[in-house]
């Protein structure tokens, strides 16, 4: 189980790299009013949904349901889903709003300062 728990974890971070990187090169892009959302967004953010819940769900067979704080895990979800949705929204639009990509970006981090610091 703590395999997988470790593989899953992995995945989180690696969908999290994703999203914050696909933000970051489109950097220039946005200054220049050209933005666009790239694939990897939408991808990452799917992989950081599918992984949380697969950490949630081994975190409870393990009999560690006790531990888990729901309302953390609440907030976190409704903020992923927060970046599903935007993203979902504008992957096919030629360029993107210019709160689109910063939004993005800090409701990520805003999630990984709920995990490290709640």
């Amino acid at each position: 189980m703590e395999i997988l728990r470790n593989i899953a974890l992995v995945l989180h971070f690696i969908g999290f790299a994703v999203i914050i990187g696909g933000v970051i090169a489109q950097i220039p892009a946005l200054k220049a009013g050209a933005a666009k959302l790239s694939p990897g967004i939408l991808h990452g953010s799917w992989l950081m949904l599918l992984s949380g819940l697969a950490l949630v769900g081994l975190a409870y067979g393990r009999g560690m349901g006790d531990h888990i704080d729901n309302a953390k895990i609440g907030v976190k979800l409704v903020v992923l889903i927060a970046i599903v949705v935007i993203a979902l929204i504008n992957k096919k639009k030629d360029r993107v709003a210019g709160w689109v990509l910063p939004t993005i970006g800090g409701l990520t981090v805003l999630n990984i300062i709920l995990a490290v610091f709640w």
